[in-house]
This record gives structure tokens, C-alpha cells and sequence, in this order.
């Protein structure tokens, strides 16, 4: 009995030491594993778990200011909402499509190909007012939602948005100063770091830490903008009365060269980002929708207004005088042989005045003021090509301005090689192409007694903490004071009996140049009888301040010259000018 017993607790010892083995070493691979996770791997585990929790969101800055030189908002940032959907959690699209297409008027179709789609988030409108998507939020549908984002307004509307240029819906600059100054405009994005627990919940004892955005650069311009709508109202009319395509204005401080104005018509709707323009919504492919902005970008053959620098090189060189006459000016001028024989042909060299008249002997004064072609061709003879394109780019045409707007045109200055006539063309406007922002500086030059400025349209910047960076000026003389003021008063002859007298503003002397400069065909060889008419002119002469120029882009042919569509245009633009600086009247008869 004693073996049998023996026997039978032998097996059960063993399967006791078993298990007790089993037990140490499951221990002993706890212990282990403990051992790894909370000393080995605990600061690694730790690192894992609050990646898992913490959540980076970016702060978006508020994008900085623009203002006008009076403090008048042109530009600035608030908060609008924007309504999305999880379509997915859309139980009845068609009938959200037609409710929410109504509220936000956009078509219900396009809104139904969204709220069916397989995404999980669309944009149905965004940018729109809070009352709205307080609306939507009011219809308590599932999968239907808003959220707060920033959008941009332009409070004086289409008034200086030829300045101001717009964003787009992301609120990047597309043009005009948002575009040039955008990086300053955007400011520097902040930063958010907080943990969350699974459901999303901010933990209140977790970590947190902000860094604030930066607030963008406020920008403060040297526009006027009671002058800006003035001038804008002006282009308005003349489009109207004279049947032009476009007209374009820019008003300039002569002595800083602050761009006080700067405009044209049609005008541009910065919050729908279109041109508004009857004639262009029935166009089969509406790209004059687009902006644009001629007193930058585009370029024209100036035609007579180039004459002021004509001749004020030739005075500069002392190759003539105010009072020298040239002998037997014809109304024509032929300076290649049958260059007169036949318009038709492409033999260039053949000039003319605008009127016939007898040849007779004109004094640079009289030539200057009767705006005659052929007189100026032969001021220009006794200068030469060189000397004249120098001065020409002595006063800024062939090369940007270098204002502070996005994309300038440098403009063109056309004299090849072997081009017997070009230096003639080019001494009444042609052959030479400009911007109106760049001929407004070249007479801003004569206005300021023969120191050229650059133009700018920022006159200084500011800060979130308030530190102000004003534009420093840039200079340069082109001709002598004694010259500029000689060209100042044949300025004023031209408008008190030449072919500016529609400029004339009653109580102020006026000085300006007309200029009608026919268009090129679409071949790009041959004239047209479509014209650009234009006027720059200055006031008032015993000091000038201002400088406004005129710009009408193809006017019916009653209005073809500067004189009759350009001219009118530049008088009421002036006297707001003046009006607005505070320039007291002369004392004489204006």
C-alpha cells in the first residue's frame, strides 16, 4: 500500500513543480516586460503617446490694412462663415440642393452633384455673410454645416480697385497692391499646440502652447479718394460721350510723385473680381471680364504729347531757342522720296501736320503750341537720333518707373538698325511706345523744374506694434530749371490759344499737351483711322502741384483728337485736383 501511494503523489509533485515553474517564469516575463515598458522603452512609449495627443492647429494672421492719405479704408479683412457638407450624412441631397440653392443662390444642380458625391467634405459657398449661414444653420439638417473663415472687403468698391488690385479666395494677392505688397499684407501664421483625449476633448492639465500670428503690414497710400471717384466718374462720362472703348487717368504730385488718382472705365468689381461691362457680357468669350489696369501696364504711342521732351532736348543742347524760327515749315514733310505718293503703299517717311495750311516761318514757340508735325521733325533734325534717344530715356520712356504696383510695362522705344525715319516718328510720338503713368512722370519732371521722381503709390507702412516705414524719393535732373520752366510756359501757350484750350480751368493757369496718335491695324503695319487721344498737362503754372493725365482709348471719330475727348476729361480731373490740395486761384484771369 506504501508503493502504491509513493507512486501516486510522484506525478502530482511533478506537476506542481511544473506549474510552479510555469508561474516563476510568467512572472519572471512580466517582470521583464515591465521592466522594458516603464524603464527600457518608458520615455520612448511616453514620446509615442503624446504625439497621439497632441494636436498642432495653425493661426492664420489678419491680413494688414490699406488706406487711402486721409485714413479712408480701401482695403480690410473680416470674419464671414462658410458652408459645407458631409454628403455622406445627406439623407435627402435633392431636396438640401433646392433649399440651400435658394438661401445661397447658387444653382441647384451644381449643388446636388456635390451633396451626392463620395467625398466626405464639400464646400458648398464659401465667404458668405453670418446672417446667411445663420440661415442655413437654421434648417437643422444633418451633415449640413459652417464654419468661421476670413474673407476680404473692399469698402470703397469699384473706386480704387485699379489700386488696390483684389485677393482671391484664399486670400492670396492676385493684383494691384495686394499682389506687390503681399507678402507684407499676409503677415506671419501663429501657431497652437494642445493635447485632446479620444473623443477630441481638449485636456484641461495637458499641455498648451500658443504662438500668436503676426498681424500683416498696414499699408497707407498717397491716393485721395474723393479724387479717385471724381476722376473714375470723369472716365465714366467721357466713355459715354465720346463712344471710346476704355479711358484712363493718373493724377500725380509733381514734387513727390504720389500717385493721387489712378483709374479708369470700365471699371472692376474687386469682390466679384470681373470688369463691369455691358458690351463685354455679350461677348462669346468675355476675356475683358479680366483686369486690367492701362495707366501700368499698357502701352501707346504718345503721338504729340512726346513733343515736350522733343523739345525741350533741343533747348537743353542749346540747339534752339524759344524764339528761333525755322524757316519755309510745310504742312508735309517727305523724307524719303515718293514717301508722300500713296498711302497705301509701305514706303514710310512721308509727315504731315494735322491741318493744311501755307508754308510759312514758325518760331519752336509757335510750332510747340499749333502742335505742328513737320516744324517739330525739323527741331528734331538739328538734335539728332542719339541726343534725342537719350533724353527720351533721360526721362523715363523704354524703362519701368518702378512704381510700386505689380507688373509694369517698360514700355518700347523702336529704332532699328538701318531705320531712316525712325528718329523723325519718334520726335511726334511714334516709334516710341509709353505707359500713361510714364509720360505723367515726364512732365511731372517739367512741373518740378527738371527733377524727375519716381512714382509711388505707398507713402509709408505700419506695423502691429505701430512703427512706421516711410517710401524714400527717387530722383534724378533731367534738364536744366532754366529749360523747365521755358517748357512750363509753352505748356500754358498750348492751352491758353493752341489745341488745348478744352483743358482751361477757370481760376487756375493751365499747361498741357494734347496728343492723337492713330492706331496700327491688326497686321501691326499700317495705320488705322482709329486714334488714342490723350492729354497731360500740369497746374497751376507759378508753381505747378499736380499733374493729370488723359488717356481715351479709340473715340468715335468726332472725338478722334486729345483736344476734343482727352482735353475736357483732364479740366474736370484738375479742378478737383486742385480743389482737393487746397491750391488757392490765381490771382489773374484763369
Amino acid at each position: 500500500m506504501a508503493a502504491e501511494k509513493a507512486a501516486r503523489q510522484g506525478p502530482s509533485k511533478t506537476r506542481v513543480a511544473l506549474i510552479g515553474l510555469c508561474l516563476v517564469a510568467a512572472w519572471l516575463g512580466l517582470a521583464y516586460r515591465l521592466f522594458q515598458v516603464q524603464v527600457v522603452q518608458a520615455a520612448d512609449l511616453a514620446d509615442q503617446g503624446l504625439t497621439q495627443r497632441l494636436v498642432t492647429r495653425d493661426l492664420p494672421p489678419q491680413r494688414g490694412k490699406i488706406f487711402d492719405r486721409n485714413g479712408e479704408l480701401l482695403a480690410m479683412t473680416v470674419e464671414a462663415q462658410s458652408v459645407w457638407a458631409n454628403p455622406g450624412q445627406i439623407e435627402e441631397p435633392l431636396w438640401v440642393a433646392q433649399q440651400v440653392g435658394g438661401l445661397l443662390g447658387v444653382d441647384s444642380e451644381i449643388l446636388l452633384e456635390r451633396l451626392t458625391s463620395d467625398r466626405d467634405f464639400v464646400y458648398l459657398k464659401r465667404q458668405v455673410e453670418p446672417v446667411l449661414a445663420e440661415q442655413i444653420s437654421a434648417l437643422e439638417v444633418t451633415g449640413l454645416y459652417t464654419h468661421p473663415e476670413a474673407t476680404r472687403i473692399y469698402p470703397a468698391g469699384s473706386v480704387a480697385s485699379h489700386v488696390t488690385g483684389f485677393v482671391d479666395i484664399d486670400g492670396n494677392g492676385q493684383e494691384g497692391l495686394e499682389s506687390f505688397y503681399d507678402e507684407a499684407l499676409r503677415g506671419v501664421p501663429g501657431k497652437a499646440v494642445f493635447e485632446r483625449d479620444l473623443e477630441g476633448r481638449i485636456i484641461p492639465q495637458g499641455i498648451s502652447d500658443i504662438v500668436p500670428a503676426v498681424p500683416g503690414t498696414d499699408l497707407n497710400t498717397t491716393i485721395d479718394l474723393p479724387l479717385q471717384y471724381q476722376s473714375q466718374q470723369a472716365c465714366l462720362a467721357a466713355v459715354d460721350r465720346t463712344q471710346a472703348e476704355s479711358c484712363w487717368v493718373v493724377v500725380l504730385d509733381v514734387e513727390t510723385g504720389g500717385v493721387l488718382a489712378m483709374t479708369g472705365a470700365p471699371v472692376f468689381d474687386p469682390q466679384t473680381r470681373q470688369t463691369l461691362d455691358e458690351d463685354c457680357d455679350l461677348a462669346v468669350e468675355p476675356t475683358c471680364h479680366a483686369f486690367s489696369n492701362f495707366v501700368v501696364r499698357n502701352i501707346y504711342e504718345p503721338g504729340s504729347t512726346q513733343k515736350l521732351i522733343t523739345v525741350a532736348a533741343a533747348i537743353e543742347e542749346g540747339e534752339v531757342q524759344v524764339g528761333t524760327v525755322i524757316d519755309a515749315v510745310d504742312d508735309r514733310l517727305e523724307l524719303r522720296e515718293d514717301a508722300c505718293r500713296s498711302a497705301d503703299d509701305e514706303l514710310f517717311g512721308c509727315y504731315q501736320d494735322f491741318e493744311e495750311h501755307e508754308t510759312a516761318s514758325m518760331s519752336v514757340a509757335e510750332i510747340f503750341t499749333r502742335s505742328s508735325n513737320v516744324g517739330t521733325i525739323l527741331v528734331a533734325e538739328k538734335l539728332g537720333q542719339e541726343r534725342l534717344i537719350s533724353y527720351i530715356e533721360r526721362f523715363g520712356l523704354g524703362s519701368p518707373t518702378g512704381v510700386d504696383y505689380a507688373v509694369e510695362a517698360a514700355g518700347s522705344l523702336n529704332f532699328e538698325a538701318g531705320c531712316e525715319t525712325c528718329w523723325a516718328s519718334a520726335a511726334i510720338g511714334y516709334s516710341v511706345a509709353a505707359t500713361p503713368l510714364q509720360m505723367a512722370a515726364a512732365y511731372a519732371a517739367i512741373g518740378n523744374d527738371g527733377m524727375w521722381t519716381a512714382p509711388h503709390i505707398v507713402a509709408s507702412k505700419t506695423d502691429v506694434d505701430g512703427r512706421e516705414d516711410v517710401t524714400g524719393l527717387d530722383t534724378r535732373r533731367v534738364v536744366s530749371e532754366e529749360t523747365a520752366r521755358l517748357m512750363q510756359e509753352l505748356l500754358a501757350n498750348v492751352v491758353a490759344e493752341g489745341t488745348g484750350q478744352n483743358a482751361s480751368v477757370e481760376g487756375y493757369r493751365v499747361g498741357g499737351k494734347t496728343g492723337t496718335a492713330n492706331k496700327l491695324g491688326e497686321d501691326g503695319l499700317r495705320y488705322t483711322e482709329v486714334t488714342r487721344a490723350s492729354f497731360v498737362g500740369m497746374a497751376p503754372m507759378d508753381d505747378p502741384q499736380v499733374v493729370v493725365a488723359v488717356l481715351i482709348d479709340a473715340p468715335s471719330f468726332e472725338y478722334r483728337t486729345g483736344g476734343a475727348s482727352a482735353a475736357p476729361v483732364f479740366a474736370q480731373v484738375m479742378e478737383q485736383a486742385l480743389h482737393r490740395l487746397g491750391v488757392t486761384p490765381d490771382a489773374g484771369p484763369g
